[in-house]
């Protein structure tokens, strides 16, 4: 599942996802599921017909990434693989950070970063205009409606109907669309 809540430039995506790290750090081994939650840069096409015609929308560049995830084996509600990427270069995501906090409230962790989304910005090296710091405001009076996605995506992920191996086995597996 996926929800997108596009702002003028800045977007947040939000989705299920299981995971399984071809290369694991130690500790990190086996697969993971969970929620993930991107803020992305985005972008409106031009119209493609008439002006009643549908509008492209490009859910472009990364920009920060937390990932709420837990490995499949172990205990339901420990955030144990819980982690953030405070920056990407290009698609790639930086390193995995993990923080006491996060594991340890990980809702009112990323509430918090919502809510203080210039933060997230310098650490990501954005830049900002008139749009961007709009977005920002807006952002930061939407932040509970995206929390509500992020809580109702992780139950449905804890119940079993989301967040799940596909079909046959591989090493290296990710099923998500994010």
């Amino acid at each position: 599942m996926l929800y997108v809540f596009g702002f003028e430039r800045i977007g947040v995506v939000v989705s299920d996802l299981y995971f399984v790290d071809p290369e694991p750090d130690k500790g990190q081994e086996g697969p993971e599921r969970g929620v993930r939650l991107e803020v992305r840069m985005l972008r409106q096409g031009q119209l493609k017909g008439s002006i009643y015609s549908a509008r492209p929308i490009e859910v472009d560049q990364p920009v920060w990434r937390v990932d709420l995830l837990e490995s499949v084996a172990g205990q339901p509600g420990s955030f144990d693989r819980t982690h953030h990427h405070p920056t990407f270069t290009g698609w790639e995501p930086g390193s995995r950070v993990f923080e006491r906090e996060l594991s340890g409230d990980p809702i009112g962790w990323l509430a918090a970063r919502l809510t203080d989304l210039d933060g997230v910005l310098d650490r990501a090296g954005i830049e900002r205009d008139d749009l961007i710091a709009a977005d920002v405001a807006e952002l930061r009076a939407s932040a509970p409606e995206i929390i509500d996605s992020v809580e109702r995506l992780l139950t449905r992920v804890r119940k079993g109907e989301l967040g799940q191996a596909p079909d046959g086995k591989a090493d290296s597996v990710r099923a998500s669309w994010l």
